[in-house]
């Protein structure tokens, strides 16, 4: 028998993070110019320069590879496919843009606001979004292996299919968030805040949980093989039978003896 559907999250409601102004040409020679205008900006700590502002710029399948680009302003951007890897995008704005199949992988967006972003099937390798605003941002199949998200909010985010191996998760407001096939195995999840989000045939083996709050989080066919989860809260004996796991999983020490007892 077919599983029946998932019910949605809870924060999934239809936000329209392009409502502003149409996509909109940028030529060449006047995205040089905005660009090194910002890079002067940056340089000599806002003393010079400009602050670039690309806002619902049409940009898909630009390169801005290693560039300095710190504070721009890229909101509601068409990145299609651009590539930013190794770029400083710190406290960068990207709110509402889409960057599918684009690349950041081992850009730095710490402290970024990415509300609503559109980066489904990115290389995001190694990227860097601690303390970033990523609230509803669409990451579905985005590579995001190594990636550091420590109390980043990602409440909301689509990471269905996404593959966050390895991932520093620790203390990330993750609150609704959908993870229907998604890879954390060896992910850092101490303390990251699950209430409510959906696991279907997500993996988390070797996972480390410890501390993670999971209350209202819907199990279905969950890999906790190898994983620890002791100290977790709001973990539920329901949630664990919906959960493969081996003789390596580690449950909070209540919860452990509770499905002991009852096996």
């Amino acid at each position: 028998m077919a599983d029946s559907p998932l019910p949605r999250s809870p924060l999934a409601a239809n936000f329209d993070f392009a409502e502003a102004a149409p996509i909109r040409p940028i030529a060449p020679e006047e995205l040089a110019r905005t660009l090194a205008a910002h890079e002067r900006y940056v340089e000599s700590a806002q003393r010079s320069g400009k602050r670039a502002n690309l806002d619902s710029a049409d940009l898909a399948g630009k390169i801005f590879a290693g560039m300095k680009l710190r504070r721009i302003r890229l909101c509601r951007a068409n990145l299609t496919e651009s590539d930013f890897a190794g770029a400083d995008l710190r406290r960068a704005l990207l709110i509402g843009a889409t960057l599918k199949r684009g690349c950041l992988a081992a850009a730095d967006l710490t402290r970024g606001r990415l509300g609503g972003i559109n980066m489904a099937g990115a290389d995001c390798a190694g990227v860097r979004l601690a303390e970033a605003d990523v609230e509803f941002g669409i990451l579905a199949n985005a590579d995001l292996r190594d990636a550091d998200c420590r109390d980043a909010d990602m409440s909301g985010a689509v990471l269905d299919g996404a593959d966050l191996r390895g991932a520093d998760l620790r203390r990330t407001n993750l609150r609704g968030a959908s993870f229907q096939k998604t890879r954390l195995g060896g992910a850092d999840l101490r303390e990251a805040r699950m209430g409510g989000a959906i696991f279907a045939h997500t993996s988390f083996a070797g996972a480390d949980l410890r501390g993670a709050y999971l209350r209202a989080a819907k199990f279905r066919r969950v890999d906790l093989s190898g994983a620890d989860l002791r100290g977790a809260q709001g973990l539920t004996r329901e949630q664990i039978d919906n959960a493969i796991r081996d003789a390596n999983t580690r449950l909070p020490p209540g919860l452990s003896a509770e499905m002991e007892d009852g096996e």
